[in-house]
């Protein structure tokens, strides 16, 4: 047979088992279709709903993590979670000095807090910015540091063996000690930066983000940007940056975590190593207390988009730290993963993307800091249903705080935080994490191991009195970012009703 022959005789054969295919495909449609009718749509869910082996399960026995603490010679407390499976350290310093700061240095000083962290991994008075990279990628270490509203993070994660980690905090302990801030960096920076700002401009969340914070604090601290501002970032000088680092970096402002595979031994030698040349210093003031909005402000921002974006809420709580405070927060965040949480079965979810189709998605929460932190709820939606999706979203809050929460809803909302605890300390990563939020914000060492304690305190009138206490959504802030204002979009909508 020639080559010719066989290619024929091969694509006869691709064309009958191509027909053949068609003709299958075909009759399992026409079947599917003769009994969709007779399909129980809601069968994997009945089945679920039966298997008693996972309905009955009792939330998992978690054992929290075992949490050292010592003090170092400059006074800095140390949190420390000794974690052997891999040969992983990982090191970090909070500062009380975020963008919250900013203004204690120079007024309209937005933006320095930040432009500071970025720069301390920019070079030091031994090493230019190349060779301090180059020093960092040859011990395959990451060096990192990040400002935020109320804390500076200055970080480290390193192999476990003297070679890569004592060269590693000893680089960690100079980029500290010994910053230059370099003129020439520091401008390339703001050029990058005022680029990424005005890119932030397209972005609806985040210009809603920055309004709502704006409005919510006023002359507060926290109501500028972390970042900066496109008027603020071109202030920013050389000086600035060295009189925030000579006085909020410093051992009495400072707090640790160490997490990975080492002593207790090895872990005070490494916390005396990065922080033995830190001046001592002064802990940074208290901060202020914003003052809470006293009546319900509605801010439109016009953007041109087919969805509306909405963030809607108010002062929330700041970060609890006795006894009592953490039981009532508690209290609330069990409440609200009922009414505002971001899994399928939180009220907010159920009414208002599923029952109504307004939005994908919308979830809310509480962000507690050092003073009151905002409480907010946040979603998109087409741009002519904005106006109805605010109303029902205020209508499932209004009638959660009137009625309360279901016995069967707190319940599965107990079980659920208990059996996703573990996730707080799943990794070195995350162990680091919640060590350093715990020793920043002050927390008691057995914060974790009270947690499910904590949990299984919460009752149904708790929780529903601590939503009543905290939410008032008759005096929410609610800014939206989209083509139409929803409010006049409302009112119109009202007077044609009328006619």
């Amino acid at each position: 047979m020639t080559n010719y022959h066989k290619i024929s005789h091969s694509f006869k054969k691709f064309l009958l088992l191509g027909s053949m295919a068609l003709i299958s495909v075909t009759a399992i449609a026409e079947d599917h279709a003769a009994n969709s009718a007779n399909v129980d749509k809601d069968a994997p869910i009945k089945a679920l709903d039966i298997l008693t082996s996972v309905k009955n399960a009792a939330p998992l026995a978690v054992t929290a993590p075992t949490i050292e603490a010592f003090t170092t010679q400059s006074g800095i407390k140390v949190l420390l979670v000794q974690t052997p499976a891999l040969p992983i350290v990982d090191v970090a310093l909070r500062f009380n000095a975020g963008s919250a700061r900013d203004t204690e240095l120079r007024k309209d000083g937005f933006g320095i807090s930040a432009m500071t962290a970025t720069m301390l991994t920019q070079g030091t008075k031994s090493l230019d910015e190349d060779d301090f990279t180059k020093a960092a990628e040859t011990l395959g270490i990451e060096l990192d540091s990040a400002a935020y509203k109320d804390m500076f993070v200055v970080s480290m994660r390193s192999l476990s063996d003297d070679e890569h980690l004592l060269q590693g905090a000893a680089l960690m302990a100079q980029m500290l000690t010994e910053p230059t801030f370099d003129n020439a960096i520091l401008n390339r920076n703001k050029s990058r930066l005022l680029v990424g700002l005005k890119q932030q401009k397209q972005d609806p969340a985040y210009l809603a983000s920055i309004a709502f914070n704006q409005a919510l604090y006023g002359d507060h601290p926290y109501a500028h940007p972390t970042s900066g501002t496109l008027d603020s970032v071109p202030t920013i000088k050389q000086a600035d940056l060295t009189k925030f680092w000579q006085r909020y970096l410093v051992a009495n402002n400072a707090s640790m975590a160490i997490t990975g595979k080492l002593t207790l031994n090895e872990a005070k030698a490494l916390a005396e190593t990065i922080t033995k040349n830190l001046p001592q210093g002064k802990a940074a003031t208290k901060l202020s207390e914003p003052k809470p909005i006293t009546k319900s402000q509605h801010i439109h921002i016009p953007f041109d988009s087919s969805q509306t974006t909405v963030v809607m809420g108010q002062l929330g709580n700041k970060r609890a730290t006795t006894d009592s405070e953490q039981q009532a927060q508690t209290n609330f965040t069990v409440g609200n993963e009922v009414l505002a949480g971001g899994d399928f079965n939180a009220r907010l979810m159920t009414e208002v993307r599923k029952n109504l189709g307004y939005t994908y998605g919308i979830s809310g929460g509480m962000s507690p800091m050092l003073t009151r932190g905002p409480y907010q709820i946040s979603f998109s939606t087409r741009n002519d249903k904005a106006s109805d999706a605010i109303a029902a979203s205020l209508k499932v809050i209004d009638d959660t705080l009137k009625h309360g929460i279901s016995q069967s809803e707190l319940q599965l909302t107990k079980d659920s935080l208990k059996n996703s605890f573990p996730m707080s300390f799943s990794s070195n990563a995350a162990i680091n994490g919640t060590l350093g939020m715990m020793n920043f914000y002050q927390l008691p060492n057995d914060y974790l191991a009270n947690y499910s304690k904590r949990i299984d305190k919460v009752n149904l009138t708790s929780v529903n009195q601590s939503l009543k206490n905290t939410l008032k959504p008759e005096d929410f802030l609610i800014v939206t970012v989209g083509k139409n204002n929803p409010w006049k979009s409302k009112t119109a909508d009202e007077k044609t009703r009328k006619k």
